[in-house]
Parts: structure tokens; C-alpha cells; sequence
């Protein structure tokens, strides 16, 4: 029963620590050096071999290490492999505390200061009382629950979107809105031209679920004629993006490096070694990916 790790290999030796120190009993092993492949049954991955089943024939389990698994070629992963996406504490609270970061500078024009700074400005704006700007997520699943109920506690009208909801009428109240959605052939380009005409002149945008979500050109196109703006932006498309980028140098984006929501070896383990207990139980797998909604 051989369990894989294949993704950061900075943080491979942690993991082995944790393995080694809460479940001794499991062979654990660092890609690529696997042992005997027909042992494996337990896999967590960010990408997995490119021939998972000639690679470990009798893979029952793959976990992804990050929140979604759009990163995945789904077609490529046997029928009968579980695949499971990251649930874990740390990856929810630092996603709730980006996002809080991101409303709480929109909110206060932080993007403005900066560009301000930039051309050495020293020019005040009004504050306003969080109350004042309306919060719109795209997302309530984990991620996007607890990040609403973050803003909430700050004192944010903040309400979420799912497909349940009339998109429209969501958009129209909301000043900023935060893009917390699964990738999914049914979302990839939602952030357009369309979208964000329908968002109140003036509205800002955090872009954080990922970069698939977002027709840059679109959002560039409506910060350039002041319907939006300013947005901070978390994932591209291509990541890193081209030195060329606007993003780069737009003087209305706030640009990170991927960096909102991180796991945390000790946390990631603990989940891991929970899911593997449910498993063997016969239990269903927090996280266990639905193909067919493809998350």
C-alpha cells in the first residue's frame, strides 16, 4: 500500500517527516523514485504521469494538492482512480484572508495610492464605511463561503453566486466583485465584455479562482474606459505572464504571483491521512470530484 508524492519537491522532505511521524506504517515515496510502481495505490500529485495507468496499475487514489483540478486532463485518469481535490484548513483561511485583503483595498482605493505613489501624488480620497460597497463572490463552495463570511464579519454587504442565481441581477448590485468559481467548460471566459458591462460603472474586480476565468483583453478594454476600475489579479491565463504583459505595468492592476491560497504540509497530511481513514472505511472522501461537473 505505497503512497506518492509528486508536486513541490521543496516541500517533499516535510512531507516525509509527517508521514514518517503519523503513519509509519504507509511506504512513503518521493517521485521518482516510486519502488515497485504495482505496489502504489495512494497518489497525490499536482501533475500526475502523463500514463497513469501503465505508470501505477493499481492507483486507487489521486489526490490533487491544490483546490481544484482543473489542471488535470481528466481523460487521462482511469475510470476507476478516486480523484480527490485538496480540503484543507490552511487553503481555505489564506484564501478568506486574500480575498479580505483584496475587497479591503479596493474598498479603500489602494490600487489609486499606489499609482498616486508612483507619480509622487499626495492626493486624499474619501472614506467610505465598508457598508458602502456591495460584494459580490462567484463561488460558494468552501473557499467561497468562508471568504463571504470573512467580509461579512468586516462589515461587507456580501452575498455569493452560484447557478442557482439570476447572474444579472447579481452583477448589478454588486460594486466588487470576486471570482472564486471552479474552471469548468462552462465557466472558462465568464469574466468578459458582457459580464463586466453589466457590473455598475465604476465597479472592481478580484480575479482569483483561475486564470481560464478571465478574457484579459476584455477587462484591459473596460479599465481603459473607466467602467471598471481597478482590479487585482491573482492568476493568469500564462503564468508567469510575458515581460510584455500590460498587466505588468497597468496603472490599475494590482498583479500576485499565484499566491492567494497556499497549502500547508502540516495540514495537507493531516487531510490526506483523514481521507485515506475514510477510504478504507468505505467512506466517501472529502473532496471526492464529481467528472461529470468536473470539480
Amino acid at each position: 500500500m505505497a503512497f506518492v508524492y509528486k508536486a513541490d519537491p521543496n516541500r517533499a522532505a516535510l512531507w516525509v517527516q509527517l508521514f514518517a511521524r503519523q503513519a509509519p506504517q504507509v511506504p512513503f515515496r518521493v517521485w521518482p523514485n516510486v519502488g515497485d510502481p504495482k505496489d502504489v495505490r495512494f497518489l497525490a500529485a499536482w501533475l500526475p504521469p502523463d500514463d497513469l495507468a501503465a505508470t501505477f496499475p493499481n492507483l486507487e487514489v489521486l489526490f490533487s494538492v491544490g483546490a481544484g483540478v482543473d489542471q488535470l486532463n481528466l481523460a487521462q485518469i482511469p475510470d476507476d482512480v478516486k480523484l480527490v481535490r485538496m480540503i484543507e484548513p490552511a487553503l481555505v483561511a489564506t484564501m478568506a484572508e486574500y480575498v479580505s485583503f483584496a475587497v479591503l483595498a479596493l474598498h479603500r482605493d489602494m490600487p489609486m495610492y499606489l499609482s498616486q505613489q508612483r507619480e509622487r501624488v499626495w492626493r486624499e480620497h474619501r472614506v467610505r464605511p465598508p457598508g458602502a460597497s456591495r460584494v459580490g463572490v462567484m463561488g460558494t463552495g468552501l473557499l467561497g463561503t468562508a471568504a463571504i463570511e470573512r467580509l461579512r464579519s468586516l462589515g461587507f454587504d456580501c452575498v455569493g453566486w452560484n447557478r442557482r442565481v439570476d447572474l444579472d441581477s447579481f452583477l448589478a448590485r454588486t460594486d466588487i466583485l470576486v471570482c472564486l468559481l471552479p474552471l469548468t467548460d462552462s465557466t472558462r471566459g465568464i469574466l468578459n465584455r458582457h459580464l463586466l458591462d453589466t457590473l455598475p460603472e465604476g465597479a472592481a474586480l478580484v480575479s482569483v479562482g483561475r486564470g481560464g476565468h478571465l478574457v484579459e483583453a476584455d477587462l484591459l478594454e473596460a479599465l481603459d474606459r473607466g467602467h471598471v476600475r481597478a482590479s487585482i489579479i491573482d492568476v493568469c491565463e500564462t503564468e508567469p505572464p510575458a515581460q510584455d504583459h500590460p498587466f505588468w505595468h497597468h496603472p490599475k492592476i494590482w498583479l500576485t504571483p499565484h499566491i492567494a491560497s497556499t497549502t500547508q504540509p502540516e495540514s495537507a497530511v493531516e487531510a490526506v491521512l483523514a481521507n485515506m481513514a475514510r477510504y478504507e472505511r468505505g467512506e466517501v472522501m472529502l473532496g471526492l470530484v464529481d467528472r461529470s461537473r468536473g470539480y
